[in-house]
């Protein structure tokens, strides 16, 4: 019976937009998404990504494996799938914008049609000092938002013929059980073969293959128990090895 703080900035986005508000009278959550490197990339272009490429986010500096969750938009199908237990949302509710300048962390729309949104710097010191600090709101000492430097704040759709992971996560989400976890497990297999030994070679569109495959394979698993939960993404990772080879 104690609160949950977000600590990722998107979830810190709503979590602030929604202080004070009904719950009942949301109409959206906007996720907000950069885009990553690869945003205005075809598919063909896509195929021969090298991991170094993948590794070159344009907004924001995070450690290699999130940084290719970013390239693969992966983290952003895990972040819905956050938000819609983290705000008990129903998952029809949450919907992604592409927004490259980073600068808008996510919003929240009302039934009214009023938007409320969270909008500083990306960097990850606001939403964690935010997180422990929670009320009180301390000096991050990090750069302050200037508005006048700003030319504009775009918005995009995103591609789900090139970035897929959404539709993986909203067919997730619908099959309900162990299906998420089941997605990350596989997911995970395939970013760390991608980074790790012999993975050079693999194009970054290899990830979406094998997570849809090893989800096709397993099928669903029940996620009632802790030992449940544990075997299901067991059972992802050793049929996510097995398709990378």
């Amino acid at each position: 019976n104690v609160a949950i703080l977000p600590v990722d900035s998107e979830h810190s986005a709503i979590f602030q937009s929604l202080n004070g508000e009904p719950k009942d009278k949301i109409r959206h959550i906007l996720l907000t998404a950069s885009g990553g490197p690869f945003r205005g990339w075809t598919k063909e272009q896509m195929a021969n990504v090298q991991v170094e490429d993948a590794l070159k986010h344009p907004n924001w500096n995070m450690g290699r494996k999130i940084t290719i969750d970013s390239a693969s938009m992966m983290n952003k199908a895990l972040e819905v799938i956050e938000a819609r237990w983290l705000f008990d949302m129903p998952a029809e509710k949450i919907d992604v914008l592409i927004h490259p300048q980073s600068v808008i962390h996510s919003m929240v729309e009302f039934e009214d049609g009023a938007v409320m949104a969270q909008l500083g710097t990306p960097d990850m010191r606001l939403p964690i000092l935010y997180a422990m600090s929670y009320p009180e709101r301390l000096p991050t000492g990090g750069e302050e938002l200037d508005l006048f430097k700003l030319s504009s704040l775009t918005f995009e759709e995103p591609d789900p013929v090139r970035f897929p992971s959404l539709r993986l996560a909203q067919e997730c989400m619908a099959a309900g059980g162990a299906a998420c976890c089941m997605l990350n497990a596989a997911n995970e297999e395939a970013v760390f073969k991608l980074l790790g030994q012999g993975g050079e070679t693999m194009p970054i569109g290899r990830i979406f293959d094998v997570v849809e495959e090893t989800l096709q394979r397993i099928g669903s698993r029940p996620a009632d128990t802790e030992e449940q939960v544990f075997a299901a993404d067991a059972e992802a990772r050793r049929v996510a090895r097995s398709l990378l080879g």
